[in-house]
């Protein structure tokens, strides 16, 4: 089971992408525009998407991969979500006016999209790959998720979504084997305030939440803004904590 990282900045430059993952070759955690990296035979391998929450910078890459991939499909590939992201995409994105409906289209019988809605807690199966849906809190519905192979393998990869701080995140957490949690941390230390009101995490708020995380587990950190690694990381790099913490890159590849 492979993880790669399509995008991981919290907005777009020259070489910054948003979130986008990619298990395997078939399914797609996110859709940012991370990718539009993908060669056309990689999208129209992609039968799942699963998506944190609504926000453009997850979601603005599934009308174009479906506008891209409508000739190679002969099946709808499935969106994942929360019942609340899945009414904002049809009713803001997927409505006529900002792109077409494409869980209509071509036709109702024959869509490029099926909504499949899921909950906090519940476990999807993809072949021998199995995601739970964790909790997250942000300024939306959100979701977080952890990957793990169904005959056990190397412990979970979990991504924790954008969120602020957390509880019902660790206390999930407590007693599962993680072998890379994913975490955001949006804005520096200098933007507290900000952070706070966004429902995203700082290098302190960072440091407090990962005190709650048990053993010494590999941490990447995701959703810092293009031009802000440096200073982000420096910042986390002066908190007091056990685990190791590195920047999230893109083109990272996860073996699990």
């Amino acid at each position: 089971m492979q993880i790669r990282v399509l995008g991981c900045s919290g907005s777009i430059a020259a070489g910054s992408r948003t979130t986008s993952f990619l298990l395997d070759d078939d399914v797609l955690i996110d859709a940012g525009t991370g990718v539009g990296d993908l060669a056309l035979d990689e999208l129209a391998r992609i039968d799942h998407i699963l998506l944190t929450h609504s926000h453009l910078d997850h979601v603005l890459g599934i009308g174009l991969l479906a506008d891209s991939v409508a000739r190679q499909r002969r099946r709808p590939i499935r969106v994942h979500a929360l019942p609340a992201t899945l009414e904002a995409l049809r009713k803001h994105i997927f409505n006529g006016i900002i792109w077409p409906d494409f869980t209509r289209l071509p036709s109702a019988e024959r869509p490029l999209l099926e909504f499949l809605p899921f909950s906090v807690g519940e476990g999807l199966t993809f072949g021998d790959r199995r995601v739970e849906v964790l909790p997250a809190e942000h300024t939306v519905p959100a979701v977080g998720f952890a990957v793990t192979g169904t005959a056990g393998g190397k412990g979970a990869w979990v991504f924790t979504g954008d969120t602020g701080p957390n509880p019902a995140l660790w206390r999930r957490l407590t007693g599962l084997t993680i072998a890379h949690l994913v975490i955001e941390t949006a804005f520096s230390d200098d933007e507290q305030q900000l952070a706070r009101i966004s429902s995203h995490l700082c290098p302190t708020t960072l440091a407090q939440e990962l005190s709650r995380l048990e053993g010494e587990v590999a941490v990447h950190i995701t959703h810092i803004k293009p031009g802000e690694v440096d200073a982000v990381m420096d910042q986390i790099d002066l908190m007091p904590m056990r685990h190791h913490c590195a920047a999230l890159t893109t083109g990272q590849v996860f073996e699990l």
